[in-house]
């Protein structure tokens, strides 16, 4: 995946997945509850992936070149990726994965308008 349009193409294979808005920026959403589980990022060639903080902690541990965070994701359960990547197969992974636990959760509220 070397861009957004790669990644996005990718994520919307995989089941109950449509493309979407996430903070005011393009996301992938489980279709059925509305979660984002990936979304393009304000840092140069990254997106964000939305994860458990666990399996963050993991993957900033193991592969620090792919995955990185700024002080804004500390603490919280996503972290950003690189497109420029020496292992694709994992990422693919680790999405489908965060599409996974996306889909396991309910559906999010929609945003009061004001």
């Amino acid at each position: 995946m070397k861009d957004w349009e790669s990644l996005a193409a990718f994520a919307l294979t995989l089941p109950d997945t449509v493309a979407g808005r996430h903070y005011g920026g393009a996301a992938i959403k489980v279709a059925s509850n509305g979660r984002a589980f990936v979304s393009i990022g304000r840092e140069a060639d990254s997106f964000v992936l939305s994860i458990d903080s666990d399996t963050k902690e993991v993957l900033l541990e193991t592969d620090p070149a792919t995955f990185w965070q700024t002080p804004h994701y500390e603490g919280w359960p996503a972290v950003l990726v690189r497109y420029d990547t020496s292992d694709p197969d994992r990422v693919q992974d680790m999405v489908t994965r965060a599409r996974d636990q996306a889909a396991a959760r309910k559906a999010s509220k929609p945003r009061k308008k004001t």
